[in-house]
């Protein structure tokens, strides 16, 4: 792939991700498995092939484990550096935080926990064509009342960003992509929290900098709740949402050492990790087994996470849940509907059941 004249990309990896919990307890969420591989993998892999190499990482929350994991980025093509926030600085200070690493005229900014198709060269070239400031992908939702809206006049200019209401004027929200001039982002005030979309771009606006938007309807989640992560894993395992960093995809996705009896089912784009065991008739379906998690015969597992080395023994049920590394569900025990279970708790034997028929 050739390589984009001028940009480079920072990508901001330093939340504490406790919707997640508690699979972030042991590991910062771009850092979770996710389709067999860091999140984060994909989202490089995807800048790379764009034809960005120079990536800064904006690392807080177990700031070491990205560096120890990607190294220089030579293995993926790129050439990553890391700066790491003593304190939280938000969006905007974040962004900050990182200037004196960069060099390039133009900075792509990711949010490091979203799961996006948009055409990356294609929002560098609205950011250009525009002469813009600063650009932001903006994605077209169903149900905007979740997030904020971005408004953009007829020449795909900001008017304004709104904070969350019932009726939102349009159906257009930030995506959590930007393209930025450097001078911008050095003009971001140093060293105090500053927000993006509450100080830095409202005033650009104010400014009368040109702040455009690039509006899509590719696919775009935002993974940060346990449902949206088993989704995003699932929908990269099935070809559905993009990426570079997988050779192959289907209704599965096995790892070197995993062992799934003949008799089992495993479906829904499931992720069954190294060394893991799924045993005679249980059901997988579009779960997420992170390394060594054992699911026991005739159980089933569906739409959640099993963290590491977790054990669901012989019948048990799990849907819609978030199993803690080394946990322990019994033999026919049922979780469903969101049940959180924390790192090495051990549920007997029947001991919990959500049934609404006993």
């Amino acid at each position: 792939m050739s390589e984009l004249q001028g940009a480079e990309a920072v990508v901001l990896v330093g939340g504490k991700g406790t919707r997640l919990r508690p699979l972030t307890l042991s590991a910062p969420k771009p850092m979770l498995p996710t389709a067999g591989v860091p999140f984060l993998t994909h989202l490089l892999s995807r800048i790379r092939e764009a034809g960005i190499t120079h990536v800064v990482l904006g690392t807080s929350y177990k700031a070491e484990v990205f560096e120890e994991y990607f190294g220089d980025g030579s293995a993926l093509g790129l050439e990553l550096e890391y700066v790491v926030e003593d304190v939280p600085l938000d969006t905007a200070g974040a962004i900050r935080n990182v200037a004196h690493k960069l060099r390039e005229r133009d900075v792509m900014v990711f949010n490091g926990d979203i799961l996006s198709g948009v055409d990356l060269r294609g929002v560098l070239d609205t950011h250009r064509g525009s002469g813009a400031d600063v650009t932001l992908h903006l994605v077209r939702v169903e149900d905007p009342r979740r997030f904020g809206c971005v408004p953009t006049d007829a020449d795909g200019r900001v008017t304004a960003f709104l904070e969350k209401t019932e009726n939102p004027p349009t159906d257009q929200i930030n995506a959590g992509c930007y393209v930025f001039k450097r001078e911008v982002i050095e003009g971001i005030p140093a060293g105090r929290p500053v927000s993006v979309e509450r100080e830095t771009f409202p005033g650009l606006l104010a400014a009368g900098a040109r702040v455009q938007g690039h509006v899509d309807v590719s696919y775009w989640l935002d993974l940060g709740t346990p449902a949206a992560f088993v989704r995003g894993s699932a929908d990269l395992v099935r070809g559905v949402a993009p990426t570079a960093a997988l050779s192959a995809t289907g209704e599965a996705v096995l790892l070197p050492g995993a062992v799934v009896d003949e008799s089992a089912v495993v479906r829904g784009g499931a992720t069954i990790g190294a060394g893991c065991t799924v045993a005679a008739s249980a059901v997988v379906d579009g779960a997420v087994l992170f390394d060594g998690a054992v699911v026991g015969e005739g159980a089933r597992v569906e739409r959640s996470v099993l963290g590491a080395n977790a054990l669901v023994q012989a019948g048990a049920v799990v849907v819609d849940a978030v199993i803690g590394d080394g946990a322990v569900v019994g033999a026919r025990c049922e979780l469903v509907g969101g049940v959180r279970v924390w790192p090495g708790v051990v549920l007997p034997e029947a001991g919990i059941r959500f049934s609404a028929d006993v």
